[in-house]
């Protein structure tokens, strides 16, 4: 395969590079379909009320989602980034059609199978390929471009369809829009984007990083970095896991309406998303382990601040927190994996990483649904809460900051690939 005309770098690959911004907002979307109603239908249309049981959709689909993600990594070399996409939309298509006419929670749960398996391999090939094209440099703002299009896209489809089922009802209006997303999404990656093997290559022949010797291990916990980087980003999906699937029910409980959950909820991953834009730069240019401590110890607080929170305003302050601590460690964590292994291994490594991530938010659900059917909803966001504070601990004493490719810049500048 020759490497004649291809070169790294983010205006070099633009147009390639903001479509796929544009596919990994549909990505970002199928999940917002389910962000605010779904434990809504649980109680009301299941008469379900164990709260173990109503977590179950994110059991499966975190468990799916992680195994996907981890295979992915693994599959990406040898059948390529732009098919495993395309092959993870098709997961994608049958998901909000379950959803309409599902008879039970069984059907609910089938349905965050495939929801699992079309996030892990479309997710995963969008981030990786984003890095292929950019190079060693701008990984921070490749991946915050990445995550404020996947997020922004889960906090106004979140919305969306809180103001449709509050106006229509539950069910079926709400998951038409995930039949226009699943569709747009499949066509969208099929017919244009293009694979980045031949990036690779070029890459690779460039790279001084060594070859992690027991990948998996390593990615996991022995290395110091990437150990650190890892058990942050499981801690992290562990209480949004939480957030999902407590947050709406938390607020149900405190007379709030459904339309106004729909914005506390859609604040949390609208922040997240938006603030990307600027904590991705930000990643390239300031040390890693600082980004990521502070961002594990604002979320910690504001998990804790929920404790105590009663008004509408209260919530969004700190619903909107709670988005800027997890914006700081998002596109973080992916650079940061980047930074440290080879570039013929960087696909494998972000998919051990993104196994246990996302197996974070299986943990979260069944662990609070666990805690919240014995002791109340409050306990739950107290024990993530230090958690999440523990976390950040664990980054401080135990990650050091590494000079490779951080260079003096101006973090709050918009990039030019969006301006």
């Amino acid at each position: 395969m020759s490497n004649e005309g291809i070169k790294l770098g983010l205006s070099e690959n633009r147009n390639q590079f903001v479509l796929l911004v544009v596919v990994n907002a549909f990505v970002g979307g199928m999940v917002g379909l389910e962000r605010t109603i779904l434990p809504q239908i649980a109680e009301v249309e299941f008469g379900l009320a164990a709260k173990t049981t109503i977590l179950s959709f994110i059991v499966v689909f975190g468990i799916t989602k992680a195994i996907s993600n981890y295979y992915a990594g693994q599959l990406v070399n040898h059948f390529g980034r732009k098919n495993l996409l395309v092959i993870g939309w098709f997961f994608a298509i049958p998901v909000p059609v379950i959803l309409i006419y599902a008879p039970d929670w069984s059907w609910v749960i089938a349905a965050n199978v495939l929801l699992g398996i079309n996030q892990g391999l479309t997710w995963s090939s969008t981030v990786v390929m984003k890095i292929d094209l950019v190079g060693e440099r701008n990984r921070g703002l490749a991946m915050g471009l990445n995550e404020f299009a996947g997020y922004m896209a889960v906090a106004m489809v979140a919305f969306l369809t809180g103001w449709v089922a509050t106006n229509y009802g539950l069910r079926p209006y709400p998951f038409y829009i995930g039949i226009a997303l699943s569709i747009i999404g499949l066509t969208l990656s099929w017919f244009f984007v293009k694979d980045t093997g031949q990036h690779v290559l070029l890459e690779s022949s460039q790279s001084k990083v060594p070859r992690l010797k027991h990948l998996f291990w390593e990615t996991t916990w022995k290395n110091k970095n990437l150990g650190s980087v890892t058990q942050a980003g499981l801690v992290n999906n562990l209480n949004d896991g939480m957030v999902w699937g407590l947050l709406p029910l938390l607020l149900f409980s405190k007379s709030f309406g459904l339309s106004d959950i729909g914005v506390i909820v859609a604040t949390y991953p609208a922040v997240w998303g938006f603030a990307q834009l600027f904590t991705g730069k930000l990643a390239d240019s300031v040390c890693k382990k600082t980004l990521l401590f502070w961002g594990m110890f604002v979320q910690g607080l504001a998990l804790l601040g929920m404790l105590r929170a009663d008004t509408f305003l209260e919530f969004m302050v700190l619903s909107s927190l709670l988005g800027l601590g997890t914006a700081i460690v998002y596109p973080t964590f992916l650079a940061a994996v980047s930074e440290h292994t080879h570039p013929d291994q960087r696909s494998q490594s972000i998919g051990v990483f993104r196994l246990w991530r996302d197996s974070g938010y299986a943990i979260g659900a069944l662990l609070t649904g666990l805690i919240a059917d014995r002791f109340g909803l409050f306990a739950p966001v107290l024990a993530i809460g230090l958690l999440t504070l523990l976390s950040s601990v664990i980054i401080k004493y135990r990650m050091s900051c590494s000079q490779i490719n951080v260079e003096p810049a101006l973090p709050f500048q918009l990039p030019s690939v969006i301006r």
